[in-house]
């Protein structure tokens, strides 16, 4: 594909995408990072108003959960089937659909009658997810100039964490003042904001080589990426078995009220923010040690909530803890399946998204029938279990002396990644 250029300078990656300027081009990033906050935000807001919309609809928290429950499933099942099946689409369309679609569910719940109609808003939610994390996570490369790639890509990325400081806080405060409903309402209409700032932004991104099925079955034949799949679903069933029913312990437990739970989840949210720059630092080194140790910080936390959890403070500090272990945690296991197939990144971006996903909603589904059965301090010391576990799969790794594929070899016909 030509491509146009004013200076050798501003000449873009081999991707093929014309040429910009600086603003532009950093405009763009930026319309995709707002882009997977809203969906971040989207996807997360029922945490802080779980207890309020459950009530509202007379369910109880573990039906409630549903909420969480099933976008992910949906948006494990829409990333592969997206790619495969996106053709020869404009990316930037698909965007921009992919945000239409999260507008119309945010508008849905904001109006829904009944509790099933929330429930239909969150499946749209998921396809959202895994349609528009399967083509946006990979994007940076055909926005910016090769040598800009890797700091794109963590701007993108900083919509994960900053979805949990910025978006939940705000959305359980807005939640708290003037209800739910108006919460996903304010959502709608920022998320309609996005739509026409990716619009205007994006250049055309027509479609490069499709992803084959063929390719996401053969990748699992990698020893690293099984580890990758098996890590990823322990230290994701820890975390949002258990922050999924946060709010209902903070009431129950630590007796405080919606403005303090708005605190706590904004000062947790900030600690993200923080794991998320250490670990994407230190996992570019050291991914085994990284990731080990926000599963080790993420297992104290929830193990030692049940047990100091019941004053502000300890419930402070260890949300604070907690924060600065998950926030390490989307970059650490992006970093093992992109590592683990170093060939294929778009390939490696859908199972990591569609991992990510599936497990987002077991741990929601597991921990809502815990919460109902028992309590929420129960909830907290599995999903501890959880992460100790982790650690351990992750110690097996480095004990079975597991080597990473060599990004410069590409390994032989009929196997994309190495077998370890």
């Amino acid at each position: 594909m030509p491509t146009a250029s004013t200076t050798p300078t501003d000449r873009t990656d081999s991707t093929g995408s014309s040429a910009r300027s600086s603003l532009v081009s950093w405009l763009a990033v930026v319309a995709v990072m707002l882009g997977i906050f809203s969906i971040v935000t989207t996807e997360i807001l029922p945490i802080g108003l779980l207890t309020s919309i459950g009530s509202d609809f007379t369910v109880s928290d573990g039906t409630a959960g549903l909420m969480m429950t099933m976008p992910g499933f949906l948006a494990a099942a829409a990333a592969p089937l997206v790619t495969v099946t996106a053709g020869r689409v404009d990316r930037r369309i698909m965007l921009g659909a992919f945000v239409l679609l999260l507008a119309l569910a945010n508008f849905l719940a904001a109006a829904a009658a009944d509790f099933w109609l929330v429930l239909v808003s969150r499946v749209l939610v998921g396809i959202t997810i895994g349609g528009f994390w399967s083509i946006g996570a990979g994007v940076a490369g055909r926005l910016v100039p090769a040598r800009w790639v890797g700091r794109a890509t963590s701007v993108i990325f900083a919509a994960v964490p900053l979805g949990s400081v910025v978006g939940v806080p705000l959305g359980t405060f807005v939640g708290s003042v003037a209800g739910w409903r108006t919460a996903f309402l304010v959502m709608g209409v920022s998320t309609l904001g996005v739509f026409v700032l990716l619009i205007l932004a994006l250049p055309p991104l027509p479609a490069e080589e499709p992803t084959r099925l063929r390719l996401l079955t053969d990748m699992r034949k990698s020893v690293n990426t099984r580890y990758a799949l098996v890590i990823t679903f322990l230290v994701v069933l820890a975390h949002f078995g258990a922050y999924t029913y946060v709010t209902p312990f903070l009431e129950q437990v630590t007796r405080v009220g919606t403005g303090v739970i708005t605190l706590f989840l904004l000062i947790y949210g900030v600690a993200g923010i923080v794991g998320n720059f250490l670990g994407g630092t230190a996992v570019t080194r050291h991914p085994r040690a990284a990731f080990a140790s926000a599963a080790v910080m993420l297992a104290g936390a929830t193990l030692l909530l049940p047990v100091l959890g019941n004053s502000p403070a300890g419930a402070v500090a260890l949300l604070i803890l907690w924060g600065l272990a998950y926030g390490a945690v989307p970059v650490c296991s992006q970093t093992w399946f992109a590592r683990a197939c170093p060939h294929s990144p778009e390939a490696s971006s859908v199972l990591f998204t569609a991992s990510f996903q599936a497990t987002i909603s077991a741990g929601a589904l597991i921990g809502g029938v815990v919460v109902d059965h028992s309590s929420p301090s129960t909830v907290l010391t599995l999903a501890g279990t959880a992460a100790v576990l982790t650690v351990v799969t992750i110690g097996l790794h480095r004990v079975r002396g597991v080597s990473w594929p060599d990004p410069t070899h590409r390994p032989s016909p009929g196997h994309p990644c190495s077998a370890g």
